[in-house]
């Protein structure tokens, strides 16, 4: 969440209030956030120096208006261009794609691969377990839990097929002609 909202903040500079909304307008699609989470993680990144207070608006509430720091804007493109990591391949591949207009262009591709192969290798070893499920006997009390169990795997495995096929298919789109 915190380098959402180091996208956002990149964007433009934004309150408590405005960072709410933007989820709710378009980060929602991919993550989900409550206004608490919201707040933690403001004040983690303010702790930790990669955004600072730009202005606090006259007035009886004082609102607050947030920017990154350079230091936030390097965490930022070190989390853009690193690895996407953590379990949730969905919100690891979203969230980049979601950001990728603000890296340089030469920098986009890159990312690209990086979120093709870790769709690919998840894709992998949701495949192998596939074909080890095939060597195993399921008791027949056991039958009508397994035969769900599976169609959970098969629609992992589709929906990871579908993912890969979309996003090779943008890389291509934004891959440089080959000479």
């Amino acid at each position: 969440m915190a380098h959402v909202i180091l996208g956002l903040l990149l964007i433009a500079p934004q309150s408590f209030y405005d960072l709410i909304k933007g989820f709710e307008a378009g980060v929602a699609l991919f993550y989900s956030a409550s206004s608490g989470s919201i707040k933690r993680a403001l004040d983690t990144l303010l702790a930790r120096g990669f955004i600072e207070v730009a202005s606090v608006e006259a007035g009886g509430r004082g609102r607050k208006v947030y920017r990154l720091t350079d230091t936030g804007r390097e965490e930022f493109r070190a989390w853009m261009t690193g690895e996407p990591a953590g379990p949730d391949l969905e919100t690891a591949a979203l969230s980049r794609l979601y950001f990728l207009g603000l890296l340089e262009p030469a920098e986009r591709v890159p990312v690209l691969r990086r979120i093709t192969a870790r769709i690919e290798a998840d894709l992998d070893r949701l495949s192998a377990l596939d074909r080890h499920l095939d060597t195993l006997e399921i008791s027949e009390e056991n039958r009508d839990v397994a035969a769900h169990q599976r169609a959970t795997l098969d629609y992992g495995i589709a929906s990871h097929r579908f993912t890969l096929d979309w996003f090779r298919d943008h890389l291509d789109r934004h891959e440089p002609p080959a000479r």
